[in-house]
Parts: structure tokens; C-alpha cells; sequence
């Protein structure tokens, strides 16, 4: 497994090369995979934020059967790092993959759905909780 310490020095040697008109190949890229409820706002506005952010692949899904996107087995197994909107995701995650985390790094970010897709507050919270585990892009060199 990749130390924390190894993965953020890839996000950084990704964001430099970004930076410079490079990209790294998809196999050295982190891959993030963000859960909520129905994968309509929180998890979904999560996936927007690194929309074209070299460092990192993205995916979000939703635990209910009437999600976006419903979770499966497949989406933990590809994913690097899980974060969670709420400790409710992690639970029903469990409940249903039992086996599926063993050796996952899993976050809770505790952020409640109350929130509308790309709201700016969303947004903000879901920066300041995740910058603590993860690069985040920088909004200024984005074009959109």
C-alpha cells in the first residue's frame, strides 16, 4: 500500500506538471470516490470540485437504491481513498459489503444534507473538510 506521505507527493508532482502542460498517466493517478445518500448534491458536487484536476480520478455514487448512481462492490474496489458524507453512508456501506473496506482508507466527512448541488456553501465545506486529506484544485487556474 502507498503511504499518505507518498500519495500527497504525487498530487503535488501532479499539480506541478499540471501546471506545466503535463498530466500524469492514469495509473499513478489517486482515485477518489465520494458516497452520499442519492448522488445528487453533496457526493455529486464533490466529483464537480475535481472535474478536470490532474491529480486525482473521481467518482461519486449514492448508498439508496434510487441514487444517480447506486454504490457497488466494483466502485470500493477501484477506489483509493472513500469518502463518506456521513456516518449513515458508512454503516449501509457496511452493512451491504462487509468485506469490501478491509484495507480501504475511509473518511467521514460529516457534511449533512442540507445543501443543493454546487451551492457555494457546499462547496466550502467540502474544501475545508477535505483539505486536510487531499490537494485541492485551485479555482483561479480553472477555466470554468
Amino acid at each position: 500500500a502507498t503511504s499518505q506521505d507518498q500519495l500527497a507527493a504525487l498530487a503535488d508532482e501532479a499539480l506541478r506538471e499540471f501546471e506545466a502542460g503535463e498530466t500524469l498517466p492514469l495509473d499513478l493517478m489517486q482515485k477518489l470516490l465520494f458516497v452520499c445518500s442519492r448522488n445528487r448534491r453533496r457526493s455529486l458536487t464533490a466529483e464537480k470540485l475535481f472535474a478536470g484536476f490532474p491529480a486525482y480520478q473521481v467518482r461519486s455514487v449514492g448508498t439508496q437504491p434510487e441514487a444517480r448512481i447506486v454504490i457497488t462492490e466494483g466502485h470500493l474496489g477501484w477506489a483509493d481513498v472513500i469518502f463518506v458524507m456521513e456516518k449513515s453512508h458508512l454503516n449501509r456501506i457496511r452493512r451491504k459489503f462487509p468485506h469490501a473496506l478491509t484495507g480501504k482508507r475511509v473518511i467521514t466527512l460529516g457534511i449533512p444534507d442540507e445543501y443543493e448541488f454546487m451551492q457555494p456553501e457546499l462547496l466550502d465545506e467540502l474544501r475545508g473538510r477535505l483539505g486536510p486529506h487531499v490537494t485541492l484544485p485551485d479555482e483561479s487556474r480553472r477555466d470554468g
